[in-house]
């Protein structure tokens, strides 16, 4: 064979493996939409849960006060 008809095969074999890949791709992604929108249709989207109860206000305070002293005390410690 010449080199030109291996070139030419070659560029056709792989324009046929790109163009195999390019359409198995695309009807992936049709596939995972298509399910997708049949998965919405029968299953309900699910009811939002209810707050928790706010945590007492002795917690936030203790922390408040955790907290204030941390950056104080980082302060004192890097000064400039």
């Amino acid at each position: 064979m010449l080199d030109t008809e291996l070139l030419q095969e070659g560029l056709a074999l792989m324009g046929f493996g790109m163009g195999f890949v390019f359409v198995f791709l695309t009807l992936l992604v049709i596939a995972t939409t298509l399910m997708s929108r049949v998965v919405d249709r029968l299953v309900p989207a699910p009811e939002p849960k209810a707050p928790a109860a706010a945590p007492a206000r002795q917690d936030d305070e203790e922390l408040l006060a955790v907290l204030s002293a941390a950056v104080h005390r980082y302060r004192q410690r890097h000064r400039r």
